[in-house]
């Protein structure tokens, strides 16, 4: 019987030191932020697997000219081509990478040309503009959608209805509504100045602004979801306390429910960001893509005649992707979020 004790004894020994012990020690002595990032850990190496090939592969491509028929490695001659206007006569119609800039002895000394012909500053005040206004008129439908009143269910069916719509169809009502023979909204507006008389699809002007509104009426119902979201999270309590405190309405907004729904928000605008630099489906249903050249639109059209030119301008879209997002986490994270 002793010895069956001295046999049992360095066997337990032997298992509580083995590797596994210790890894589940390891485990148990992590923060609650250490453990979640070690959850999400499979997570990050599947996405980053996924994502690093395709960006790695559309980079070597750039350094190449004549991809499909006889491979020329020339470095980055395509990305000085881009930024200095030698690629200009390879972009589809008179379309340019960035605009054009001249100085003159006047006020304002520094002008800027063809600002609505370069796929760089079209994409920018698109993604600047529809992100603005969509973050600010969803951040007003959760704030009613937040509330309680009759009928809240069947006023949150019809705000995700545009959303729900294929981009394709959404262009299409779009682009009718503006046609020269079918369009019912193109002479009430054009009485405005708002777009022009006529050529209404063919201007840039006035395609970018239809582009625009099209793209706000259809994703504000996203932005107001995920808003909504960060709203209800917030615990109902503080209102009361606020209430009794003898706080107005104005302060509350101000003082519980924007610091509490900022994370939220921060979240939502960076999705809506990331998908605003990418838009070509909208642009190609409305009007086409020599009209509203975006980055995506350049990519597409020049990938058949130039594949190395497709993939640096792809590869500077997703540059300027990642600046947007990591201005986005930075502010995220300066406010403590």
């Amino acid at each position: 019987m002793s010895t069956d004790n001295l046999t049992d004894g360095p066997v337990q020994q032997s298992d509580r030191s083995g590797p596994l012990v210790a890894i589940t020690r390891w485990i148990e002595n992590l923060g609650e932020t250490g453990l979640a990032y070690l959850l999400l850990s499979p997570v990050f190496l599947l996405l980053g697997a996924v994502a690093l090939y395709p960006l790695l592969r559309t980079f070597e491509l750039s350094l190449f000219q004549n991809v499909l028929s006889d491979p020329e490695f020339v470095g980055f001659q395509n990305y000085v081509a881009l930024f200095t206007g030698e690629a200009n006569p390879r972009m589809p119609g008179s379309t340019t990478f960035l605009p054009g800039v001249s100085t003159s002895g006047s006020f304002p000394f520094v002008h800027v040309e063809g600002l609505l012909r370069s796929a760089l500053a079209v994409t920018l005040i698109f993604t600047v503009v529809s992100v603005f206004f969509e973050t600010v008129i969803g951040f007003g439908q959760a704030l009613v959608l937040d509330q309680e009143f009759r009928g809240r269910r069947w006023v949150r069916a019809a705000i995700i209805i545009p959303w729900a719509i294929p981009i394709v169809i959404q262009g299409m009502i779009f682009y009718l509504m503006f046609h020269p023979s079918t369009g019912f909204l193109t002479e009430y507006l054009a009485n405005f100045g708002i777009v022009a008389e006529t050529n209404t699809l063919n201007d840039p002007a006035s395609s970018l602004l239809i582009v625009t509104v099209a793209d706000i009426w259809k994703t504000t119902a996203f932005m107001a979801l995920l808003i909504l979201a960060g709203l209800q999270s917030i615990d109902r309590n503080l209102y009361d306390v606020a209430k009794v405190a003898g706080a107005s309405k104005w302060q509350q907004f101000k003082l519980i429910t924007l610091p509490l729904v900022l994370p939220a928000l921060g979240i939502a605008i960076l999705f809506r960001t990331i998908d605003a630099m990418r838009v070509y489906g909208l642009i190609d249903s409305v009007s086409g893509c020599t009209t509203v050249p975006s980055l995506s639109c350049m990519v597409v059209e020049t990938f058949n005649t130039n594949r190395g030119l497709a993939s640096a301008i792809a590869f500077v879209t997703a540059g300027v992707i990642a600046i947007a997002v990591m201005g986005v986490i930075y502010q995220q994270y300066k406010e403590g979020f």
